[in-house]
């Protein structure tokens, strides 16, 4: 296993910056954020563009990773996590095409994981989404496929704001979704949260033994249930004003029974810390602060 980190938290640092903190820092890998140069995506922790995809050369490609890599850190992944099956036909064309751009840098890298969304339209329920899914994704698992790389998705809900709910922007969160997933798009992985199965009661050592031999990438993220605010607001409010994003140790997820279930499964890739803990925002030597202290809870379990 490797420890590192997801670098959306620095959008005003360069990589080759984020690589020789996060090396300092006792990281051993990167995934990189890819979202669109001067995009407009307002959501928290998006909009990071560290590679520009954008007519990429295969020459550019093998420099960002020799920099990269010079540094004693290794990439993980490239991730880019838009809506893909978002109501707007026209925002959907948008996405998937950048999509498929980080997906052919990823393949001239020689990155092996693109991590992403499913994507899904909050409005319409989770068969009516899948149905769309099977419409879309295809000729993206295909066009991956063609690239050498392996499409993994996040098993995140995405409602964390009420333009979000009452039905999410990624319908990838389930058993059931995913098990539709695996059968219909061989190949394809999971970028497994456990964060996101402690606001679903979703229990975390079954649901491990059950997908853990998918898992491409592994993101570490906790979560804590604010006790006050679910007893204000009930489950059907579906997390918001009690679910609260933590850095790892600070949270409800058994960070033992996390990595028992990897290593019985076999997983031995990277587990990459996704930064979106408020108390440690601000500024960058907060965020460096969280990242720090999720090293030092993580890294006894790393080997």
């Amino acid at each position: 296993m490797k420890l590192g980190i997801l670098t959306a938290p620095f959008p005003d640092t360069s990589l080759p910056d984020v690589a020789d903190w996060a090396a300092g820092a006792g990281f051993e890998a990167l995934e990189i954020a890819c979202w669109p140069r001067g995009g407009a995506d307002a959501r928290r922790y998006a909009g990071t563009s560290h590679i520009d995809v954008v007519g990429l050369s295969r020459e550019e490609a093998r420099a960002i990773r020799q920099e990269v890599e010079g540094r004693g850190v290794a990439i993980s992944a490239l991730g880019y996590y838009p809506n893909p099956l978002h109501a707007d036909a026209s925002h959907r064309d948008g996405v998937i095409a950048h999509l498929k751009q980080v997906i052919t840098a990823a393949g001239l890298m020689e990155v092996g994981v693109v991590n992403t969304f499913v994507g899904g339209d909050r409005a319409l329920t989770q068969d009516e989404n899948w149905a769309r899914a099977q419409a879309i994704f295809p000729d993206i698992v295909k066009h991956a496929a063609d690239h050498g790389v392996r499409l993994a998705f996040e098993n995140c809900p995405m409602i964390f704001s009420r333009d979000e709910w009452p039905g999410g922007h990624n319908i990838a969160y389930n058993p059931l979704i995913w098990r539709r997933i695996l059968e219909e798009w061989p190949g394809v992985g999971m970028n497994f949260d456990p964060s996101h199965l402690i606001l679903q009661m979703i229990d975390m050592g079954r649901f491990i033994a059950e997908f853990g031999p998918h898992f491409a990438h592994v993101h570490a993220k906790d979560l804590m249930i604010d006790r006050d605010g679910l007893y204000e607001r009930g489950i059907l409010s579906a997390g918001m004003g009690w679910q609260v994003p933590r850095m790892p140790g600070l949270g409800d997820v058994d960070w033992t029974v996390f990595f028992a279930g990897l290593y019985r499964a076999g997983y031995d890739g990277p587990v990459i810390i996704e930064h979106e803990d408020r108390v440690f925002e601000g500024s960058d030597d907060k965020v460096k602060r969280g990242f720090a202290l999720a090293h030092d809870i993580l890294r006894p379990f790393i080997k």
